[in-house]
């Protein structure tokens, strides 16, 4: 008996996204916190603090530039791993971010998403971004996304166990079409560009699936310092790529 298919085998990956000189999806990695405060002989926990100031200017920055979905990584499943105190200051920094936050988000009309495995969040927190979510849900002008105890690899098994869930037969041929909407984000466009401050190059097991075809950027700006003007050098960097998805550089410019 042939296997089940659900999708044609010639079709791959997304449609090709439109040429554009702003990216739809912006996705960082927020690095460098803790290097910021030792620096200034503070304590790392006060870097992340002073980091949230650069999230919500990251938003505000998004916003004013026409950038549709901004997602950050706050705190990683390998995160857990990090001194207790500093988990437990990160905890209660973000849970007093959901608190505060949201009425802003609210007036800015932003949505709110928090992606990852909430299962070791406190009832507590796991209370609060429902509430956060379900009081921005109705947010158009922008998707911000929060990865919380999250793992691109995680995404991606997550997304295969929901779909045997749904599907156990064994003869399944899964696509890409089947799996996207399982993932984390899947109802989004892809990054167009990825961000990385601090200094280090490397993804760090973040949107593993998702950022394919990404832009990167990676710049020494430690994250409580990236303000308008390191925004705008990635924006600037990105506008000189040129983005091909498999094509070459004349089909690109027969295109135009």
């Amino acid at each position: 008996m042939p296997a089940h298919t659900s999708a044609p085998p010639h079709q791959f990956h997304r449609a090709i996204p439109p040429a554009a000189t702003v990216p739809r999806h912006i996705a960082i990695v927020m690095d460098g916190n803790g290097r910021w405060a030792q620096r200034r002989h503070l304590p790392r926990v006060a870097g992340h603090a002073r980091g949230l100031a650069s999230v919500r200017r990251a938003a505000e920055l998004c916003l004013t530039h026409g950038v549709s979905c901004l997602t950050l990584f706050a705190f990683s499943s390998e995160n857990w791993r990090r001194p207790p105190d500093e988990v437990d200051f990160l905890m209660k920094l973000f849970h007093g971010a959901l608190d505060r936050e949201v009425d802003e988000m609210v007036r800015h009309d932003i949505r709110l998403r928090v992606i990852g495995n909430r299962a070791r969040f406190s009832p507590r927190m796991q209370a609060a971004i429902a509430e956060a979510e379900a009081r921005t849900a109705h947010g158009s002008a922008l998707n911000l996304s929060i990865a919380a105890d999250y793992g691109g690899r995680w995404d991606i098994l997550q997304a295969v166990n929901r779909l045997r869930h749904a599907d156990p037969a064994p003869d399944r041929d899964w696509h890409e079409e089947d799996l996207l909407p399982q993932l984390c984000l899947g109802d989004l466009p892809e990054p167009d560009l990825f961000i990385r401050t601090g200094g280090e190059q490397r993804i760090s097991n973040f949107l593993l699936w998702q950022l394919a075809y990404a832009e990167f950027h990676f710049t020494d700006c430690l994250w409580p310092e990236f303000d308008a003007h390191a925004f705008a050098s990635a924006l600037t960097a990105f506008r000189q790529r040129e983005r091909r998805f498999g094509r070459t550089s004349a089909q690109l410019t027969a295109a135009r």
